[in-house]
């Protein structure tokens, strides 16, 4: 008797995953923002959270951005995420395009290509990105590119490793600052509960100054974040700027070790504007670094689909007179964290011209935001 045919199925090449440093920082002189570092190293030493709490206080309420370091995320984990973020740039746009973000339905896993126009400049944006959920079964069949498939429990490590060490520890500070129990904001923007937060592997690709000068001229990109918070690693290619309170633009300086954090709409609408949503910007880098691509490392904290927009019923809000009686009223109608952030996404990204909208604003279900371009 012949032996059975077996069917033999040649092995899945695995992408390779060179690993990736940071270029050397800008050797030119720069006006950067004093933002306060926030040691969470501190965090569980007797009293360390009230002092922390009152080091994040002015950085909330009136900057919208900080620096947190001590966060205990090993660097290797680090550059090891980059690596992983740059090798799927080097991918071919094929596999790249296997699964973009579905931005007519305002959901942002996925692939997004750097295809959009800036006007009718005749340049097109330079941001590509790739979105990864956090790892909890409602997304097990959200789809995903073969790098994230191969390397997916390391990223998925990373991810709560990221929550539990920085954002959980973040939101309890806040709520501090609000006098609300310790895990109201915690809970309001639970890992395990249905949201839409991620890990974002960004780049800016190189331009020339023409290019750069031209989109520039176009919109200088000036903008607030959707969810609730924005962690951003250090890359050293300088290029971020934040509004201050004061109205002027100052570069964020990249600090070894540290994540750039900053408050976005949805907590700014929990807390009635008593949180900040600063405007931030990426422009042109300085001129020692216009050759070097941009990688980028973020996590998108979003409230869910179990966080009424309703405004959180702080005593600090209530003193301030910042709660109006329709505040206080729990069955005032308010859409969702995600209905919200979707919408926002829908309005800002389903398009394949980037218009300019300077004196505008987004509104949805009574929730209003500015548009900032200038």
């Amino acid at each position: 008797m012949a032996p059975s045919a077996i069917e033999e199925h040649p092995p899945i090449q695995r992408v390779p995953v060179k690993a990736w440093n940071r270029p050397a920082p800008t050797g030119e002189k720069l006006d950067w923002a004093p933002l306060v570092q926030i040691d969470l190293s501190r965090f569980d030493e007797p009293g360390g959270k009230q002092e922390l709490a009152k080091q994040l206080y002015d950085a909330v309420t009136r900057v919208g951005f900080w620096v947190v370091v001590g966060h205990g995320l090993d660097e290797d984990r680090v550059l090891r995420q980059f690596s992983l973020g740059n090798a799927f740039f080097k991918e071919p746009l094929e596999e790249k395009r296997s699964f973009p973000c579905n931005f007519a339905e305002g959901e942002y896993f996925g692939y997004r290509e750097n295809s959009r126009w800036v006007g009718d400049t005749g340049v097109k944006e330079n941001i590509e990105m790739l979105n990864v959920p956090k790892a909890i079964p409602a997304w097990d069949g959200v789809p995903k590119h073969r790098i994230v498939r191969q390397n997916y429990d390391e990223i998925a490590s990373f991810h709560r490793d990221l929550f539990d060490n920085v954002i959980r520890k973040l939101f309890v500070l806040m709520a501090i600052i609000l006098e609300l129990p310790e895990d109201y904001l915690v809970n309001a923007h639970a890992y395990d509960q249905l949201s839409d937060d991620h890990l974002r592997y960004m780049i800016y690709n190189t331009r020339t100054q023409e290019e750069w000068d031209k989109a520039q001229g176009y919109s200088k990109g000036g903008h607030t974040d959707f969810g609730s918070l924005t962690l951003l690693f250090s890359q050293h290619v300088a290029g971020l700027q934040i509004r201050t309170p004061e109205g002027e633009w100052k570069w964020v300086k990249p600090v070894d070790g540290g994540i750039t954090c900053n408050a976005a709409d949805t907590l700014s609408f929990l807390t009635n504007g008593f949180i900040k949503s600063t405007i931030h910007r990426v422009v042109t880098p300085p001129k020692d670094q216009l050759d070097i691509a941009r990688l980028g490392l973020l996590y998108f904290c979003r409230p869910g689909d179990h966080t009424i927009m309703r405004t959180v019923p702080s005593p600090v809000l209530d003193r301030l007179g910042m709660l109006s009686e329709e505040d206080k009223n729990p069955s005032k109608p308010a859409p969702t964290g995600t209905e919200y952030v979707r919408a926002r996404v829908k309005d800002v990204h389903h398009k394949t011209v980037l218009d300019r909208r300077e004196n505008t604003s987004f509104e949805f279900k009574g929730l209003k935001v500015q548009n900032y371009y200038a």
